[in-house]
């Protein structure tokens, strides 16, 4: 006979919420980051492909 699990506590959840919405903040910080460092030229660690295309044209 099948038997209901236990509850997860509001503060469970609450918490695994907060750890998620923190991550997603974290990885929207860094994209936004990252567009400002192309946009801006100054760029290092991102290979921005379009340059090259560019250049090859010429």
């Amino acid at each position: 006979m099948a038997v209901p699990k236990k509850r997860t506590s509001k503060s469970k959840r609450d918490i695994r919420k907060a750890v998620w919405k923190h991550k997603a903040a974290v990885h929207a910080q860094k994209a936004i980051s990252l567009g400002k460092s192309i946009l801006s030229g100054k760029n290092d660690g991102f290979v921005y492909p379009m340059a090259e295309e560019a250049e090859e044209e010429e």
